[in-house]
């Protein structure tokens, strides 16, 4: 059985009647760009073909009643009077509900299921994922106009304002905005954004899950925020136009760098640098130069490691052996840091090999069983299957 035939039937089990909507919500991943999102930088990311997959159905009242199916856990709400839940599953949902709501739609009872193959914690954004895909419902099942980049803006505010996370749109723009072949070079101040040729010959994009997810990830997340909010605020009063460090170049920061405590340099020295090797990512791309792009992805693990400071040692570890393997052109940790993924170019002729080798080492060291995960960069958040009722 495949996975939306899962769903779906798992739905009808539940409810006792066929689903009106599948919707397959796509994860991401980021070639490059990371953590210059809130800083109205450059990402790089693409949808991928790992997916939550929705099914959803009016169910003629004022609740909506949620199943997640991977975990097995149910929870509720009433349309009425919408309030957190204790499970963080569910706020991703009911959070999307309220913004529909303050956007003047008038919305009915629902019965949703929901499941997949998009590992949780992965750095792969699951919840973005979860987040853009129940929009995609919504829009569809109530007839809302409403388009894509839009659904994308609507999660993020649904993160800020009930999950309370100051997070950076990079997440829900891929998962929806995703097309097959392409990364998106995506400006996360204007929203400007095209599509890159995404073509590694005889190369795979690998995901090494490290299986770890350190609690220091939420705190430190909105610690650095305000990092580079603080040397922003150094840097403005030397250079009044300057409103982000998206408007830095590295050679201003440098100019300044005694007037900033030294972590702050060293955060802010990250992003500048980020950014332009973003766009040196692009031009390799374009010339199909895997070997460039791969170095490039080896200095944004260290930029991420020693002047971010967000990386953690278990995939310290597993990018440490990979750069030393043959075959890989470039590997880092992907994602917000303190554990997740780390992402791989890796020679298609070498990739069982690696997957073997990369794998057996960790456990070695760490006793941990980690997964590896072969991903191409696919169409975004859509209906998968529309019942006929």
């Amino acid at each position: 059985m495949t996975l939306p035939e899962l769903i779906s039937e798992t739905f009808t089990q539940k409810f006792g009647r066929d689903c009106d909507l599948l919707i397959r919500s796509s994860g991401r991943i980021n070639i490059i760009g990371e953590h210059t999102d809130y800083n109205d930088g450059f990402v790089l990311p693409a949808a991928i073909d790992k997916y939550i997959y929705f099914a959803v159905g009016k169910n003629g009242t004022d609740s909506c009643r949620f199943w997640a199916n991977d975990i097995e856990e149910a929870d509720e709400v009433d349309l009425d009077d919408i309030q957190s839940s204790d499970q963080l599953w569910a706020n991703y949902l009911f959070g999307i509900l309220e913004q529909f709501q303050q956007m003047g739609v008038s919305l009915e009872g629902i019965d949703v299921v929901f499941g997949g193959n998009l590992p949780i914690g992965s750095g792969m954004s699951s919840s973005a994922a979860m987040e853009v895909g129940f929009a995609t419902a919504l829009k569809h099942l109530f007839g809302v106009e409403i388009q894509k980049p839009e659904i994308a803006k609507l999660a993020q505010r649904s993160s800020h304002q009930f999950i309370g996370v100051p997070c950076g749109i990079m997440d829900q723009f891929a998962s929806v905005m995703g097309k097959k072949d392409r990364v998106i070079r995506l400006d996360c101040r204007s929203l400007e954004y095209d599509y890159i040729p995404f073509y590694l010959e005889d190369y795979q994009v690998v995901m090494i899950n490290s299986k770890v997810s350190h609690s220091l990830a939420s705190s430190e997340y909105g610690t650095r925020v305000k990092e580079c909010q603080s040397g922003v605020a150094i840097l403005q009063q030397h250079y009044p136009d300057v409103k982000s460090l998206r408007d830095v170049s590295l050679e201003q920061l440098e100019k300044h760098q005694e007037d900033m405590p030294e972590v702050i340099y060293k955060r802010c020295h990250y992003v500048v640098a980020e950014n332009e090797r973003l766009l040196r990512a692009c031009d390799a791309l374009e010339k199909g130069d895997i070997a460039q792009l791969g170095q490039l992805l080896n200095e944004t693990h260290d930029g991420l490691r020693y002047e971010y400071e967000v990386s953690a040692p278990e995939v310290d570890f597993l990018v440490e052996f990979a750069q030393q393997f043959p075959g890989v052109a470039g590997s880092r940790i992907m994602g917000g840091g303190f554990g997740g993924c780390s992402i791989n170019l890796v020679k298609k002729d070498r990739v069982a090999a690696f997957k073997t080798a990369v794998l057996q080492a960790y456990q070695d060291q760490y006793s941990i069983l980690g997964e590896a995960y072969e991903v191409a960069a696919v169409d975004g958040t859509r209906p998968a299957a529309v019942s006929v009722n």
